[in-house]
């Protein structure tokens, strides 16, 4: 629209004061860390152990009894710790338990590669081509097994009497396997000692890694040092 000869345009001024303070942008600088900082953790109320239970017989790998089967808590008084690789009712000698999550899952998980060393009592006498059997891995229904060191014993170990005794037929002989494996599956050196026609009568987990149960009474329990982390 034309403005008219003579006449002035009204300008609007803005009123500084009235104006909003411009907002002020802090950077935040990233905290420097030194490449030999430890990765801060979760503080601990009790302090990282672990237990060698001698197991017997007839006790569950938990604290709760099933049925005829006990459970450990008849055994064990210790807050906090769990089962590292467990071991059937029907099986014997060395359970491991801790209060250390890392510590049970490098034990128990069969991709750390720790040695199970097994006493296995057989029917029969094997001879050196079912020996090589379980050396070369067996099939299973779930799978070949892994490559295994196994020997036959001259002499039965020394172990304690077990509650209640096995039963074996006398016209048959029995003779006794070491057998080290670095699985864990369900019952599986039962089901390698079937497979290759020698069934087990009594089994004794004798070592997991380092840890033995040689000197450990049935029913008893040791703490033990822990292993040292790379």
């Amino acid at each position: 629209m034309a403005t008219p000869s003579g006449a002035r345009m009204a300008v609007s001024v803005i009123n500084p004061a009235l104006m909003p303070a411009p907002r002020k942008t802090t950077l935040r600088q990233p905290a420097l860390r030194s490449r030999n900082a430890t990765p801060a953790r979760a503080p601990r109320s009790e302090p990282a152990r672990l237990l060698c239970f001698n197991k017997p017989y007839g006790v569950l790998s938990q604290f709760t009894p099933e049925g005829r089967w006990r459970g450990l808590k008849e055994f064990i008084d210790v807050p906090g710790v769990y089962v590292a690789g467990r071991l059937d009712a029907d099986s014997e000698g060395l359970l491991l338990l801790t209060n250390d999550g890392q510590l049970q899952a490098r034990i128990s998980s069969p991709k750390f590669k720790m040695d199970k060393t097994y006493l296995v009592q057989v029917e029969g006498i094997p001879d050196e081509a079912a020996l090589q059997r379980l050396r070369d891995g067996v099939q299973l229904n779930d799978g070949m097994t892994l490559p295994a060191q196994a020997r036959l014993l001259e002499n039965p170990p020394a172990l304690w009497e077990r509650d209640p005794p096995i039963r074996v037929r006398q016209n048959i002989p029995d003779s006794w396997i070491e057998l080290v494996i670095r699985e864990g599956r369900n019952r599986q050196v039962r089901r390698m000692a079937a497979a290759i026609g020698y069934p087990a009568l009594r089994l004794v987990r004798a070592a997991i890694g380092p840890y033995r149960v040689a000197g450990i009474a049935p029913g008893s329990w040791v703490d033990v040092p822990l292993p040292r982390t790379a």
